[in-house]
Order: structure tokens, then sequence, then C-alpha cells
């Protein structure tokens, strides 16, 4: 199953206020299993970048003026996500803000059915504990030293190996059987093919009575017990 991993960067949190996206980062999953295959992209917001929200990315006016427009690399986003199932974190947030670019330049919206919020699944599987991504990677041992600020693509990586922990983690789908089940490698005999025939050798049953020397040993040795308790015992045992 192929899912996507993805996270934003945006210069506020609310597209409909004149907010805009600035940044997004896909890593690509396969059965749960990066395939190695990344999308990212920084966009030039045609507006102010507030101070607040340039402190928690580090994308400054400057370094996004000479950025493609979302417009100029939908497409190309859009043919990496595919129909995959979408990951995010605090999703809604992240949906809401790619479906507002994606409607102003007249593009269809991603449904809503397609979004996977691992906020929703860490607060269902540890109540009560700390929910965000640093929170999520020190409960599961993922190595964030790289992370200096929030980056689109830097917190999918980071996000991917810890949906794979909410989900069952490296060893999903593993467990102990009875039974092993192998492959077999031909599984439709050809034409004029003739099975090995098995041929079970039967081993002749051992002798397990005693010798003379046995029986003879074995009497010498019960001579020698004083008042043995069997000589106690009537026939009725």
């Amino acid at each position: 199953m192929r899912e996507i991993v993805f996270d934003t960067e945006t210069t506020g949190l609310n597209p409909l206020t004149g907010d805009r996206m600035v940044e997004i980062g896909c890593v690509e999953l396969v059965n749960r299993v990066e395939t190695g295959r990344t999308f990212h992209a920084y966009f030039n917001p045609d507006r102010s970048m507030p101070a607040g929200a340039e402190a928690v990315h580090g994308l400054s006016e400057i370094f996004l003026s000479d950025k493609p427009r979302f417009h100029e690399k939908v497409e190309e986003l859009l043919d990496f996500l595919g129909d995959a199932p979408l990951v995010a974190h605090n999703a809604s947030f992240d949906f809401g803000f790619l479906n507002h670019e994606l409607g102003n330049c007249a593009r269809p919206l991603i449904c809503m059915s397609r979004m996977i919020d691992t906020l929703a699944l860490a607060r269902t599987k540890h109540p009560g504990a700390k929910h965000s991504l640093d929170a999520l990677c020190t409960r599961f041992g993922v190595d964030r030293s790289l992370r200096i600020k929030h980056g689109a693509l830097i917190d999918a990586q980071l996000l991917a190996q810890c949906y794979v922990e909410l989900t069952g983690g490296r060893q999903i789908g593993f467990s102990l059987a009875d039974t092993i089940i192998v492959e077999e490698k031909n599984p439709q005999p050809s034409e004029g093919f003739v099975p090995e025939r098995l041929v079970a050798t039967v081993r002749p049953p051992r002798p397990h009575a005693p010798s003379e020397e046995e029986l003879a040993a074995h009497a010498a040795f019960l001579a020698t017990i004083a008042d043995p308790i069997w000589n106690r015992i009537d026939a009725r045992g």
C-alpha cells in the first residue's frame, strides 16, 4: 500500500485570513517502508512573512522572493501525491492550507477521506501523554538531531518514522505461528512433470527385553533388600 506523509510551513494559522503555504515536504511509504522518493518545494507567498512565523521555520520574505508560486509546481505535486492516503500531524491544518492553495489555482480539492491524522492516532494510543512531533520522536527513539527549526521535509521524514511506530512498528504483520508457509517454486507442474516418489525406509522395532545376565543381576540386587515392601502386600494390592 502506498501512502504519502507530508508537512507544510505557512505564513500563519488561517488561510481564510490571507495566510499562505510557503513550503511542503512529502515522503513516500510503500507498505510502511520509506522508498526514498520525496517531493519538496518552497513557494513565494506574494505577501510579507510575519516575524512569529519566521521564528518557527526560518523562511524569510527575502529567501522566498525568488521561489516559484504554488500554481507553478502544482502539477508536479499532484503527480507525486497520486491517489494515495495522505498522512500528517494535526492533519486538518495541513489539509486546510493544501486545499486552499489548490482552490486558488482552480484544481480539484483533495477529499478528506484520504486524511490520516497522526495526532489523533497518538491521542488514541497514548491518552494523556504529550503528542507533539518532538514528543513522539522522544517516545519512539527517533533521532531528530538534524532538526534545528521546523522544516516541511525533515518534519515529514521524522513523522514517517513515528507513523510506522504508531501503526505497529517495523515488525507490523509479523507474528509467530505454528505453521510456516513456504512458497512453492513450481505451483503449477508443467506438462510431462513427474513428481519425485518419496520412499520411506521403515526400521524394524528394537528388542527391549532384558537379557539373562540382566535378569540375574536384578534378582541378586533384590536379595540384598531387607524386608522389602512388596513382600507385605497381599494379593489384593
